[in-house]
């Protein structure tokens, strides 16, 4: 309760304060707002005053909580299976553990710590894990609780941890260490056993070296007193507990990577350093009775087979009905240096090799039981891959996988950009879904997927959601994100398009761009009228249309001028043009010019109005689903690059296009195919330009220019290069160079001569610029770790003054909107409305054709308005609302199939949607203007065009992204700022409801992926494979819990085979083996305090002892002692038995000596 009193005083706190970082008042008509007043002011005749609409949203209606994590765990280091609950854990080197199930059963957590999970090891059937990290600590996580939380940690002081080893149904848990001693903990309460087997006494006291770290610990599965230790350096010894000596010792001469026993308990089989296996029988431990090389190339002299890589590890099932399975990673020869890592299978006589796309991290085999003294019958292996999880089906001889049911593919192609969809049209999903399917692979396993443990519903939020990201490689995906699932709907390839890149003409090319030169930069969808539009590295854009048809057409293809044009032009020195040994004698006029040619310039001249790609020129052939309507392309101008795109928009029912750069805006018609308009920046004011500023020529001077080398993830890359000139540097969007030179010339390097611009020079700032700001370069930081933690903290100068050094001004925002365009405007009308990285804000009108017949034909007019608006830092975001402060969309054209069969006028005749929602067809007198910068926030009232609402957001930092989302029936502006905040502003009021320092920004893909959508959703890529989904919505943090999944359902554990009271408790030895007398305090004493210390965990809400304590442990405990009761009642039913048997026998010969001596008398005796 205090924590919702004290936001209702921030609330308060925050509309009164006069030092007016939000007020209301009156501004001039070009809404120049550096001032606030206070909310008293008033507003001008068309200013609505801020009683008059009701705005519902208070910060009770707000919390920020991480939902669910998607995708493949990064890093993975460890990996486990409860083979009762069938539930798959696995580990990664950030120190995080994801828990997955049946789809829809996805969990995540974290320790705290952050170090890496060295292994997992689940408390079968029990609802806990227990994870040891590198940090020389162990946990204990309660399962069953749909967030799980550590109930228990122990943090070990002097030594460190190497190998941990549970037994079924044991509450022991073996840990090995470094130093090769073997210490014992209690699960249930976590404390260090006082029996500890020290290295020294498991080897032979006439042994003089150390035997190395621990790497295996097993107990035999015939006795579950005999615990098998493996160290290092090739020594296993064979441990009796209840007598503390060693009863076997073997040596072997390589190091042991792992150790597998026959489930029978009288062999065992290593792997080792050098590709080997070999196979011990514990009644000859002197030398192995087996060994084997499998990828060994077998001498023709008969020595021994040539050592192979190390086996990492080594599984050893068997089965009743067939040869035992032997199964291993690694071990193939060093002489196949390019083969790919693999896993392999022998079957009895059969060995198969299967090839892996990434490093093998674990493999384990799942089997049908879960007790180790019976036949194994192994029916699939999961392999944990660096990048990849698969699952191989051994019941069947070809070893297919199966199909993954998880969204683990989401970096199958780095993500270069994603956008987030909520409360979509409900017919998307399974349109979507039934184009995608079509493209299904085949030679899956027929098997369910074996993962199928834990329980997850629907829950109550049911509305549709969809994520698309756009990827390295030119591919967008959409996702279906209903419900905090995630499933691949539909995989669209962009660079289809383009012909395919020929390799060695890398210097003759006209690319801009040397490695992914399809990378997806921004993306635009339309959910209404299913358009939608990606803008790509290499300077295009493609606009696509929704069809459930195939078609095989010709692709249209535009070419856009778009450069900056300066006074006089000065030729650059022909000794920085790098000579094209297959130029042509001319250049290619602009008519022949059909986009797919290499004609450069020749020797000395220029390349010109060439695209940086070519576009197919023959009919291509489309399937069901997106298919390309028109490509556009900015060209090459007089020698410069074109520049990469900055902003993107597009309306279906205007059927325009527009996209803009740190040049200027084009406007396309996609319907006619044609452009309307290609304009530098500065020629958009007209004489509106608040600066009048006048274009200057590029100094003589030797510049590179380098494209978008690298959109991937790797430390040291570029992550983000949207401005060509390596050199220059940007601030407010527009490109400022420290030596006054231009943006970027006519010269390409080759790759080695551009890794060496894009150095960072010791003066250079670690971060560039962020997201939204156009002509951006942004290098991601090599050097500490200090200065990736610092990168976004550095405070970026708003003023004016930097345009005097250059007066490029790149255009960072556009939106469609039907909108009062000037001041003395008595209607809506058609508009675009287009933000600068100065930020000024400019009305272009639309003048379209007035009846739906005419569109074909007519031309389309687009004129600026000469309104001029200002904020303080790039522009980032637009929006509308009516007079009663409903959110407007812009219009759209109703979806209908391009290639439809029937070719009806109904069916042909366009559907437009002008207002929505339709309530708000009145548009009434007046409308308000959202418009939100990287620094502050504004709301204006149109037509008067007066500042209505300013908000600061920001002084010392900069926002990444900031949306115009609905939530509860009402709207918001939401915002993400560099140095980790979120923020949510009423509207129209711009009054602070939430502002929480959620993550610092350390990473570029963070920036770049980081989105907000309706509903109280966001999303942002948390790592290169992973989506973090997050809410910012009090009812939706209140209703998580139940659309969560459980990772922990009741099932009875199964019974042994042949189970005799004895024999299936106990491993199949003839003698019970009682570890708590042996273990216990009473017995072996306390452990040393300064060995390790316990730290009680938090818990959770939902399990006090935790899963070792709980009622399925309760009922195992109890079952347990009952059979121990009925086999000791049994006992004594055959003692009593036996008693009365030898009694019976007693009684009877007792009668008959009786009857012997009946008549005689004393004396006869």
């Amino acid at each position: 309760m205090k924590k919702f009193n004290f936001r209702k005083v921030l609330d308060g706190l925050t509309a009164s304060s006069p030092s007016g970082s939000s007020g209301g008042g009156s501004g001039g008509g070009s809404g120049a707002g550096g001032s606030s007043v206070h909310p008293g002011g008033t507003a001008g005749a068309a200013g609505t005053p801020r009683d008059e609409i009701q705005e519902t949203l208070t910060s009770d209606y707000f919390q920020i909580c991480k939902t669910v994590r998607h995708g493949f765990p990064y890093l993975p280091t460890a990996l486990a299976f409860d083979p009762v609950q069938k539930i798959l854990a696995i580990g990664t080197r950030t120190g995080a553990i994801r828990i997955l199930g049946r789809p829809g059963v996805d969990c995540y957590c974290q320790h705290e710590s952050g170090a890496a999970v060295l292994q997992l090891q689940f408390l079968i059937n029990e609802g806990a894990l227990v994870s040891a990290s590198a940090d020389d600590a162990l946990h204990l996580w309660n399962l069953r609780q749909k967030r799980p939380a550590i109930l228990h940690s122990l943090k070990f002081n002097r030594e460190r941890i190497t190998y941990c080893h549970l037994p079924f149904q044991s509450k022991w848990l073996y840990v090995g260490t470094e130093r090769g001693n073997t210490h014992i903990v209690n699960i249930e309460s976590f404390i260090l056993s006082g029996y500890v087997i020290m290295w020294n006494k498991a080897i032979e006291l006439s042994t003089k070296t150390h035997p190395g770290p621990v790497v295996h610990l097993s107990d035999s599965p015939r006795d579950e007193g005999k615990l098998l230790i493996g160290y290092e350096n090739g020594t296993v010894v064979l441990w009796d507990l209840r007598s503390k000596r060693a009863d076997l010792r073997a040596y072997y001469d390589e190091a042991i990577h792992s150790v597998a026993w026959h489930h029978e308990g009288k062999q065992f089989m290593c792997s080792h350093s050098d590709g080997s296996l070999t196979l011990w029988n514990l009644k000859s431990p002197n030398r192995p009775f087996q060994t084997t090389i499998p990828h060994g190339k077998i001498q023709r002299d008969g020595k021994k087979p040539e050592s192979c890589k190390p086996i990492l590890k080594v599984e050893y099932k068997t089965c009743k009905s067939s040869e035992p399975f032997v199964i291993f990673s690694g071990g193939l020869s060093y002489d196949k240096a390019c083969r790919r890592p693999s896993l392999t299978i022998m079957h009895g006589k059969a060995i198969t090799v299967l090839e892996m796309d990434h490093p093998i991290v674990d493999f384990l085999t799942l089997c049908e039981t879960p007790y180790p003294n019976e036949f194994q019958e192994p029916y699939a292996v999961v392999v944990l891959l660096e990048k990849d999880l698969i699952v191989v089906d051994l019941t069947q001889s070809n070893f297919p996988i199966f199909e993954n049911p998880y969204p683990i593919d989401i970096h199958e192609s780095p993500v270069t950009c994603t956008e987030y969809f909520a409360d979509c049209p409900p017919d998307l999903i399974p349109v979507l879904y039934s184009v995608g399917a079509k493209h299904k692979k085949q030679g899956y396993s027929n098997k369910e997927w074996p993962i199928s443990g834990g329980a997850w519903n629907l829950g109550a939020q049911t509305y549709p959601e969809i994520i698309i990201t756009g990827h390295a490689d030119g591919s967008v995906k959409f996702w279906d994100a209903s419900a905090i699932t995630l499933q691949m709907l539909y995989k669209l390839k962009t660079s289809k398009v383009f012909e395919k890149q020929k390799t060695g003409e890398g210097k003759a090319t006209a690319e801009i761009v040397e490695e992914d030169p399809f990378a997806v930069q921004m993306m635009y969808w339309c959910p209404e009228s299913r358009i939608f539009c990606v803008a790509g590295v290499s300077a295009y854009v493609i606009v696509y249309r929704f069809s459930k048809h195939e078609v095989n057409t010709e692709i249209s293809s535009l070419e856009v001028r778009l450069q900056y044009e300066v006074e006089d032009i000065i030729t650059p020195e022909p000794e920085i043009i790098p000579p094209f040994p297959d130029a042509s004698s001319q250049l290619p006029s602009l008519k022949n010019l059909s986009g797919s040619t290499n004609t450069v310039a020749c020797e000395g001249t220029m390349k010109d109005s060439i695209p940086c790609l070519s576009v197919k020129t023959r009919p291509v052939r489309m399937p069901p689903g997106y298919q390309a309507d028109l490509v556009i392309q900015l060209v090459w101008v007089d020698g410069e690059p074109p520049q990469q795109i900055t902003s993107l928009a597009v309306n279906s029912a205007y059927g325009l296009v527009a996209f803009g750069n740190c040049n200027g805006l084009a406007v396309v018609d996609f319907m006619q195919k044609t452009v309307l308009l290609s304009m530098g920046t500065l020629d958009l004011y007209g004489s509106s330009d608040p600066y009048q500023r006048q274009p200057r020529s590029p100094r003589k001077s030797k510049q590179f220019a380098a494209g978008l080398t690298e959109l991937s993830d790797s430390p040291v890359s570029l992550e983000l290069e949207r401005c060509k000139s390596p050199t220059s540097d940007h601030v407010n969007g527009h490109c400022t160079s420290p030596t006054s030179q231009s943006c970027s010339s006519g010269k390409r390097l080759p790759s080695a001569d551009v890794s060496k611009a894009n150095r960072r020079g010791p003066g250079r700032p670690p971060f560039r610029k962020a997201q939204s700001a156009a002509c951006m370069e942004i290098s991601l930081p090599v050097t500490t770790e200090e200065n990736r933690e610092n990168s976004f903290s550095r405070s970026r100068s708003s003023s004016v003054s930097s345009i005097d050094r250059d007066s490029k001004e790149a255009i960072t925002a556009l939106y469609f909107m039907e909108s009062f365009a000037r001041k003395n405007d008595s209607a809506v009308s058609s508009c675009l409305w287009v933000g600068t990285g100065l930020g000024m804000v400019l009305i272009l009108s639309l003048n379209l054709p007035a009846s739906d017949d005419l569109r074909q034909s007519e031309p389309v007019m687009v004129s600026p308005s000469g309104t001029v608006l200002t904020l303080k830092g790039p522009v980032l975001t637009f929006a509308c609302l009516d007079c009663m402060g409903t959110l407007t969309h812009p219009p759209y054209e109703v979806w209908r199939d391009p290639h439809s069969a029937d070719d009806g006028e109904k069916t042909r005749k366009r559907k437009l949607v002008m207002h929505s929602p339709s309530s708000s067809q009145d548009m009434g007198d007046h409308q308000f203007a959202v418009i939100c910068s990287e620094k502050q926030a504004k709301v204006f009232s149109l037509p008067s065009q007066t500042c209505l609402y300013v908000h600061n957001i920001t002084e010392t930092s900069f926002l990444l992204r900031a949306d115009v989302v609905t939530l509860c029936n009402s709207v918001c502006l939401a915002c993400f700022c560099a140095n980790g905040h979120i923020m949510t502003l009423s509207l129209p009021s711009l009054r602070p409801l939430l502002d929480i320092n959620y993550l610092p920004v350390t990473d570029m893909r963070i920036a770049r992926t980081f989105c907000f959508t309706n509903e109280g959703q966001a999303l942002y890529l948390s790592s290169p494979t992973e989506i973090q989904r997050l809410t910012y919505s009090q009812e939706m943090c209140d209703n998580l819990q139940d659309m969560l999944g459980d990772l922990f359902t009741p099932v009875e554990t199964p019974e042994a085979q042949n189970r005799g009271f004895l024999k299936g408790l106990f491993g199949g030895s003839g003698q019970a083996f009682d570890r708590e007398e042996l273990f216990g305090e009473a017995t072996a004493g306390k452990a040393s305090r300064s060995l390790a210390q316990h730290i009680p965990g938090s818990g959770g809400i939902e399990g006090v002892r935790g899963a070792a304590g709980g009622v399925i442990g309760d009922l195992t405990r109890a079952r347990i002692a009952l059979d121990e009761r009925g086999q000791k009642l049994g006992e004594l039913d055959e003692r009593t038995a036996s008693m009365m048997a030898s009694a019976e026998a007693f009684s009877k010969h007792a009668h008959e000596v009786m009857l012997k001596y009946k008549d005689k008398k004393w004396y006869q005796f």
